[in-house]
């Protein structure tokens, strides 16, 4: 796969046109000298995701996928890895020889932003909201060697699945309301899967607890609760991190390349969230 080669790629969602991730991927392809493989964002949704996979040519080097996409790409693929099917969802699609091949690489990104951050194996952990994500902090928490958690959800009935992706990784997981964090405190870390401003209420607690913080949301940035965390002196970790962690896995696995561009990548998409702010 050379520069010579035209190549496409994508991030499919609802709503997609925010989406950070064709900033990261044409950066790589940059700087690996793929001058004629292009990165754009599709949106899509559920119903339309099986109709898409289906008009791809053989141009296709694979897909990003984001929600609501996550799970049912599990059932659209010719084949899965282990990882995504523990996780319940896959975020990328390998498009090679006229398959599709599902992985999730969001775990890999959660996993890589922690140990880059000195924040491999906290014992103790406590997780705020039950989707896709708090799954994936779960799964990421228990590979690096987290033995328990407790999962904080609005609703512990749909924060379930969340639970049980946890428990198939070995990590004991306790369910709780949100209302119940404070008595849930200290944990090494506390990882924050809610969107936008719905950790404000949890910044107090948080940052006098001593905990580190893993903030999935990376813009716009700093959220309430990482700026509190900061200001106690604590470890912050943001969502960009994470972001670009898994799109550099993903890179490597549609490309089929090692040499992946980290920093271009970092500092591309830096700049951006910049622009933006």
């Amino acid at each position: 796969m050379t520069g010579g080669t035209a190549r496409r790629a994508a991030v499919l969602g609802s709503p997609i046109a925010h989406s950070l991730s064709p900033v990261l991927h044409r950066a790589a392809y940059a700087a690996m000298g793929l001058g004629r493989w292009s990165y754009e964002a599709i949106e899509c949704g559920e119903d339309g995701l099986a109709g898409l996979l289906d008009g791809l040519g053989p141009e296709w080097a694979g897909l990003s996928l984001t929600m609501p996409l996550k799970r049912v790409a599990l059932d659209l693929a010719d084949s899965v890895s282990d990882l995504a099917v523990k996780v319940g969802g896959a975020n990328t699609i390998v498009l090679r020889d006229g398959r599709r091949h599902g992985d999730n690489t969001d775990v890999h990104g959660i996993e890589t932003a922690l140990t880059e951050a000195g924040l491999k194996a906290p014992p103790s952990a406590l997780v705020l909201g039950g989707g896709a994500t708090a799954a994936s902090a779960l799964a990421a928490l228990a590979r690096l060697g987290t033995s328990e958690a407790v999962l904080a959800a609005r609703s512990p009935e749909r924060a379930a699945g969340a639970a049980e992706v946890g428990e198939r990784f070995g990590l004991a997981v306790r369910v709780v309301t949100l209302d119940r964090v404070p008595g849930h405190l200290p944990v090494e870390l506390v990882v924050s899967t809610l969107p936008g401003r719905a950790a404000d209420a949890f910044a107090g607690p948080v940052a006098a607890s001593g905990a580190a913080l893993f903030d999935v949301v990376y813009a716009p940035w700093p959220t309430a609760l990482a700026a509190a965390v900061e200001r106690a002196g604590g470890t912050v970790v943001s969502g960009f991190a994470m972001l670009l962690h898994q799109a550099v896995r993903q890179v490597a696995l549609m490309t089929g390349r090692e040499d992946v561009p980290v920093a271009a990548m970092r500092a591309a998409g830096e700049a951006e969230l910049a622009r933006r702010a």
